[in-house]
């Protein structure tokens, strides 16, 4: 890759959406059995020596004057481990829920954009001796599945498939170019990209031709953006503010809702996902006594990327599909068949638009675009009308087999994107090994009680399996207690590796 490369317009996209109250990060967090091996020096020097396996770790962004284009990235001579890598103690005897409200306030602040735009927190002092890495990157740089395959870099392992993605990066860093430079080529490049104008309105036309065509035959619905989605307390508008909590699930449970409902055709385990999100949201708006209008609905990220290439280590290649959580069908069988038939057409008419939406972001005019999202945010527009969709719902597959990082043994992983304006959660699962991991981050003053609503998780999958649920007087269990022993359960699970986990 060439030490200067100008941004994609879906890529920039993240960095135009950003406002005081909209952080575009992601986060994923390494949560390491006690070792040696886990200090803050270490740390650094690991990470230091597997920068060339990092791409996005040595880009800093240099906007492009006057606006003229989007943004190029420059890569870095040295990275400054002061501006990079921080320190965190939680006092000796830490519990998940005390490292869950650190990870929330290292979310509620933006990344430096004057550096290359990640971070790396090593949390030290939980209880049982282990540490958590968390690291936190701006979503310009990488999506779910360019982060994944980053994370495949920095494990110590012989056979998972997430090795295929290792390769180096020779690129030496370069000073950054002149303001005249940076002109001239955003003129040259604009000048090439109106070139492919037609060829993209023509594409356009037959994408949503065929999207038209299929609606009008399929049987049923797919909600749309904004007009279908209810308004709750937490479709508001943003403010800095995150909190975030966890929740482990055996993944074999989930893979059992597919035996138990067997009778739904077509049924994945990315549906399951969403109806275990669905019952859990029901059982919290009933908690809060709000009774939306109409079901839930959930934008979920979908990769682009064709299954015989090379993992990226950079970028993003995403488009999002619409679904219906049918939150308002009380029967948990009927409410999975509705989400797996409306999630199916959603799926084909997301096959049919394909990347109309990241071609056409190219042509995001950079200043008025940025412009207009502030103002938006500062005027809190959110309030105004109903939102997109009501909560951001991803799933990706994560390592198969236990892993090590820098020599430490991996105990768990997890992972979250950020939230948008006027969407206050992110519902974000990776499998590790045998169990799903889901994290959840919200706006604290629009959910504020996240720990709750994850403690309705394993409520929800039990309702699937048919089986006697869990203790549902959450409020009766000391704040924090309940989901702690679970985590303490679920660390005790074996070696054993999953199979296939579809992607979304």
């Amino acid at each position: 890759m060439s030490s200067i490369s100008r941004m994609a317009g879906g890529d920039a996209g993240f960095l135009y959406m950003e406002t005081p109250s909209t952080h575009m990060h992601t986060l994923k967090i390494a949560v390491l059995e006690p070792s040696s091996d886990n200090t803050f020096e270490r740390l650094i020097e690991m990470m230091t020596e597997r920068l060339r396996l990092l791409p996005p770790m040595r880009r800093r962004v240099v906007p492009v004057p006057f606006a003229l284009h989007h943004p190029v990235l420059v890569t870095q001579r040295q990275i400054d481990p002061a501006r990079h890598f921080f320190r965190h103690d939680i006092g000796g005897a830490g519990t998940m829920r005390d490292l869950e409200r650190l990870i929330g306030e290292i979310c509620s602040t933006p990344l430096d954009r004057s550096v290359p735009l990640w971070e790396l927190h090593l949390c030290e002092g939980l209880a049982d001796g282990k540490v958590a890495i968390v690291g936190k990157i701006h979503h310009a740089m990488a999506d779910g599945l360019a982060a994944n395959a980053m994370l495949a870099n920095v494990m110590d392992v012989s056979s998972t498939d997430l090795r295929t993605s290792v390769r180096t990066e020779a690129t030496e860093g370069v000073d950054d170019p002149s303001r005249s430079l940076l002109v001239r080529h955003a003129l040259r490049d604009g000048a090439r990209q109106l070139l492919d104008f037609p060829r993209l309105v023509a594409s356009t036309v037959r994408r949503l031709a065929a999207v038209v065509r299929y609606r009008r035959r399929m049987d049923g619905s797919v909600p749309l953006p904004v007009k279908d989605a209810p308004r709750t307390s937490f479709n508001r508008p943003l403010t800095p503010r995150r909190s975030f909590a966890t929740v482990t699930m055996p993944l074999a449970d989930l893979k059992r809702v597919r035996a138990v409902h067997a009778d739904i055709e077509g049924l994945t385990l990315n549906d399951v996902v969403l109806a275990v999100t669905s019952g859990a949201l029901r059982r919290w708006l009933d908690l809060h006594d709000e009774h939306p209008r109409s079901s839930l609905t959930a934008g979920v990220p979908v990769g682009l990327d064709a299954a015989d290439i090379e993992p990226r280590l950079i970028g993003n290649n995403v488009s999002n599909l619409f679904t219906t959580l049918a939150t308002d069908i009380d029967d948990p069988a009927a409410r999975l068949q509705e989400i797996s038939t409306t999630t199916r057409h959603a799926k084909a008419i997301s096959h049919r638009l394909g990347a109309a939406l990241m071609e056409w972001s190219q042509f995001t005019p950079p200043a008025p675009f940025a412009a207009l999202v502030r103002a938006y945010s500062r005027l809190r527009g959110a309030r105004l009308h109903a939102s997109a969709f009501n909560v951001i719902v991803s799933n990706v597959p994560g390592p198969r087999e236990r892993v090590k990082i820098a020599g430490a043994q991996l105990a768990d992983v997890f992972s979250v994107g950020p939230l948008t304006e006027g969407i206050g959660l992110n519902v974000t699962v990776w499998s590790y090994v045998d169990r799903m991991n889901f994290s959840l981050l919200t706006c604290p003053d629009l959910l504020p009680d996240v720990e709750v609503l994850a403690s309705f998780f394993p409520d929800a999958l039990a309702e699937l399996l048919g089986e006697p649920e869990p203790d549902e007087a959450a409020e009766a269990v000391p704040e924090g207690q309940a989901r702690q022993d679970q985590h303490d359960r679920h660390d005790q699970h074996g070696d054993h590796p999953h199979g296939d986990q579809e992607s979304a």
